[in-house]
């Protein structure tokens, strides 16, 4: 949808796009630059199939890929495992191209919910309390697994580490339903995070990008407010039934708002985010601010929240498109 949304912006008389989908069993294909193909339809998602056009992208600096040509830019417009964790952006690193977003490390920490609080916290940005589970610690001594997870508190969020868009999330109100949550969060990844839910506490969101000379430059605040029928803001929530309101800009006290924009940009140079972020906190009734996390690669579409964030501060969907490839072909790739 994301990617839609992008091939629906560019302008063909400035950028010539190559389309690249992988399908869900992994195969690389190239694809009509259709954005109408990639819509959710009747409340189907869309998705890339195979088709007579396989595609290679070299991890060889020195050689054009043998089915695309010389390409200037990659926008990896992929979130979760295999797109937004680092291990795309070091292939795309090994062929030598530049490309949107963050690097291999900064990309592969974020997605890590367990480590990239560690992170946070070696900042100095609050957290809620957590408790990370192995699979090895789960497999061989689970009773112990449990009562760390039960010694974060009720109400608390269990998590997939390493998964996107709410996916294998679940809220648990007692000891005797953790059991359940992280077998639940395990069908989609071995690695799961247990935290404190905050509650009474606002979701808010902020986006960060760098400018010309790369310095950390942040976006107005926006709220996230759930209908009362989600527990939370889960992936039904997000894409499915228009049962969330999103508030752009949020309706907060000015300092509040300056401290969110300010923790952004120092949780994304925590981090070594590069290119895009967005940045997502709690705000408690008292305007305590404590982070949740880091999206490297953000929803993209027109009414995802990054690209409304950044219209709210003054740069419109296309603006922003075309600052992302431009800071992309300054940073280059290697080290840096």
């Amino acid at each position: 949808m994301s990617a839609g949304s992008i091939l629906r912006t560019l302008d063909p008389d400035v950028y010539d796009v190559v389309a690249l989908g992988i399908t869900r069993d992994g195969g690389w294909y190239l694809q009509d630059p259709d954005p109408e193909s990639l819509r959710i339809r009747d409340g189907v998602l869309p998705s890339v199939v195979a088709n007579d056009r396989p595609a290679v992208l070299q991890a060889d600096p020195r050689a054009a890929s043998d089915s695309l040509g010389p390409i200037d830019v990659v926008f990896p417009v992929l979130h979760g495992p295999w797109g937004e964790d680092g291990t795309i952006q070091g292939l795309i690193e090994m062929s030598g191209i530049p490309y949107v977003g963050s690097g291999v490390l900064a990309s592969a920490v974020a997605m890590d919910k367990g480590f990239m609080k560690s992170v946070f916290q070696s900042a100095g940005l609050a957290v809620e309390p957590y408790e990370v589970i192995t699979d090895r610690q789960w497999r061989h001594d689970r009773d112990d697994s449990l009562l760390r997870a039960a010694l974060v508190g009720f109400p608390c969020f269990v998590k997939p580490a390493r998964a996107g868009s709410s996916q294998g999330i679940s809220k648990v109100h007692s000891a005797a339903e953790l059991e359940q949550a992280i077998d639940e969060a395990r069908r989609h990844d071995p690695r799961v995070v247990v935290e404190a839910a905050v509650e009474g506490a606002r979701e808010v969101e902020c986006g960060v990008m760098q400018d010309e000379s790369g310095a950390s430059i942040t976006s107005r605040c926006a709220e996230i407010i759930v209908d009362a029928h989600h527990e939370f803001y889960d992936f039904a929530a997000k894409y499915l039934d228009d049962s969330a309101t999103l508030v752009v800009p949020a309706a907060l006290p000015e300092a509040t708002e300056r401290g969110v924009r300010q923790q952004a940009a120092l949780a994304f140079e925590a981090l070594g985010c590069e290119g895009l972020a967005r940045v997502d906190f709690f705000v408690t009734p008292d305007d305590r601010i404590i982070i949740n996390e880091v999206n490297t690669m953000p929803g993209f579409t027109p009414i995802s929240m990054f690209p409304r964030m950044w219209e709210a501060t003054g740069m419109d969907y296309a603006g922003l498109i075309s600052h992302l490839i431009d800071d992309a072909r300054r940073r280059g790739t290697g080290l840096r």
